[in-house]
């Protein structure tokens, strides 16, 4: 490693510890306590919003009123400080950073939604542990940040959990799509596949925007990046609107939807502030918990059966995130 690269290094982990030493301890607790019980709850609202087994509502659609809802979020927090001095927009050059991370989230938010279709709760909060993996790979890459070995150890523990998952997915003999048992498909692990990756880019890149602007105030940064995000979302719904003329916005909305589109909006605002102040390995950790959160609530909600092979995976889980943060 060069010596800029060192310093550079240093830098960052010099700012992290700087920007928590601004938040309240307390605070910053129930930040991530609320944080967990939101991201746990994604997954249950989207199989309480499907009718018949499918989406009533566009995907676009949800996904453009959620970065909407965050967009107002942020300008509502953004308020105080715009009064005391005023709305300073970086140059240019610096705001277009922010699309990537748009266009990024924005694929994957839709990703997630129809990926809900293709497995269980429970298996869809396992297999999303994968984030872990390639989160850490980029995060390693990107930003530099060292990984141990006994860390890289609690990867490849995540990685068997996986596949134990998956398997057990595979020979349950009820094949139909009963929210009652585990079960998975080939596009679904496809898609997760996929989400896993883009997931751990968009995570890893946002954190380097915002650490490396990190004069501008978050709300600021927030509303930058959801601007991007309601211009992509807004051409994808009028994409998805173009073959049937269809540019209702709101069909097939129930209270399950408006409910899903306030908690993500919420845990968007609250993985900003995560990143900004701490790292993606918070976040991680922050997915990861919530996982178990999900299971709970998938057991009690929908009567979920969990096998051997589930309880298996689960167990690898949990060693995995005690090494990794150990």
């Amino acid at each position: 490693m060069t010596s800029d690269a060192t310093d550079k290094e240093c830098d960052i982990e010099e700012n992290i510890s700087k920007e928590k030493e601004l938040i309240n301890p307390v605070l910053w607790k129930f930040l991530l306590f609320i944080g967990v019980i939101i991201y746990s709850s994604y997954t249950i609202f989207v199989h309480l919003c499907e009718i018949d087994g499918k989406i009533p509502f566009k995907s676009s659609s949800m996904v453009l009123m959620t970065e909407i809802t965050k967009f107002v979020m942020s300008a509502i927090m953004f308020i105080p400080e715009y009064k005391k001095h005023g709305l300073q927009l970086p140059p240019f050059l610096l705001i277009i950073p922010f699309a990537v991370p748009g266009f990024l989230y924005c694929l994957n938010n839709n990703l997630a939604v129809y990926i809900q279709l293709e497995m269980d709760p429970a298996t869809y909060q396992v297999l999303g542990n994968f984030k872990i993996l390639t989160t850490a790979i980029l995060f390693r890459l990107i930003i530099k940040k060292p990984i141990t070995k006994i860390q890289w150890i609690a990867l490849g523990f995540l990685l068997l959990a996986g596949i134990t998952n998956s398997y057990g997915g595979f020979i349950n003999k009820l094949v139909v799509k009963d929210l009652g048992h585990i079960y998975i498909t080939i596009a679904g692990l496809i898609m997760i596949s996929i989400y896993c990756t883009v997931s751990g880019l968009s995570g890893v890149y946002t954190e380097y925007v915002l650490k490396n602007q990190k004069e501008l105030s978050i709300h600021l940064q927030n509303g930058l990046l959801y601007s991007f995000g309601i211009l992509l979302n807004g051409i994808l719904f009028l994409y998805q609107g173009y073959d049937t003329a269809d540019y209702a916005m709101f069909t097939g909305y129930t209270v399950y939807t408006w409910l899903l589109i306030i908690s993500q909006a919420v845990i968007g605002i609250i993985m900003g502030v995560i990143m900004k102040h701490a790292s993606n390995i918070t976040r991680l950790f922050l997915i990861s918990t919530a996982m178990i959160l999900t299971t709970v609530l998938s057991i009690v909600i929908f009567g979920l059966h969990l096998n051997i092979y589930f309880v298996f995976a689960i167990v690898l889980v949990l060693a995995a995130l005690y090494l990794h943060h150990m």
